[in-house]
């Protein structure tokens, strides 16, 4: 049985996606973010970098019990768990791997930065909007460039692919449309029509909240440097 520690955001519902796809969506534990709960001592056992998603696999490697936290990690633990959503070719388990670990290296971070200084940030800061705004379209034209040539970034489908759906999702926050980057539209559309997708896209969905007024109890406990006593 795996825990899934959870609140509704980019990066966890790459966890729900590939959860629902490989069968092992279960037991939800939510996290809400906005009210600081992922402060709590309890969730730092699991999770010491104070972020969601984590997972608890109650019959991990040995049959031991087993916490895993960043999403990475997740995907790949749960991947080679499984034998399933990793092409089983060395060659094309490589191209996984190297768009896995783009989306978490450059689309996550860069990503999350433009969603922050063009919706969070207490006030607008007209470098910051640009400079993410300008880096996120980059990112998408690397996207369309592989896809263009692939039908998804791996030779099949893979965790590379839940990992940078999850992000191209709230892409208006990003300053991006899909018409933009074709490519990226014709894979993002045949992906969000899988049923595992549709099924991890629902945990949770009703609690989904983009914003949180600047100032707020909720603004601070995602954006504050918080300290856990």
């Amino acid at each position: 049985m795996i825990d899934l520690y959870f609140w509704p955001t980019p990066n966890g519902y790459k966890a729900t996606i590939a959860l629902a796809e490989l069968g092992l969506l279960g037991k939800v534990i939510p996290v809400d973010i906005l009210s600081g709960a992922q402060f709590d001592p309890e969730f730092l056992e699991i999770s010491p970098n104070n972020k969601i998603p984590a997972i608890v696999d109650h019959d991990g490697p040995g049959g031991e019990k087993v916490s895993i936290f960043e999403t990475g990690a997740i995907l790949l633990y749960l991947a080679e768990k499984t034998g399933q959503l990793l092409p089983k070719d060395e060659i094309g388990r490589l191209e996984a791997l190297k768009w896995l670990f783009f989306q978490v290296s450059s689309m996550g971070p860069m990503l999350g930065q433009a969603h922050h200084f063009r919706t969070y940030a207490p006030e607008p800061i007209e470098y910051a909007i640009n400079r993410y705004t300008e880096e996120a379209s980059r990112l998408y034209n690397v996207l369309d460039r592989r896809l263009s040539t692939h039908e998804y970034l791996a030779d099949e489908y893979s965790i590379a692919d839940i990992s940078a759906f999850a992000w191209v999702r709230p892409r208006k926050m990003q300053g991006q449309q899909l018409e933009d980057y074709p490519h990226v539209k014709r894979w993002y559309d045949a992906i969000k029509v899988r049923p595992a997708v549709s099924e991890g896209l629902s945990v949770l969905s009703k609690n989904m909240k983009w914003k949180a007024k600047p100032g707020s109890d909720e603004w601070k406990n995602m954006f504050s440097n918080k300290k856990p006593d």
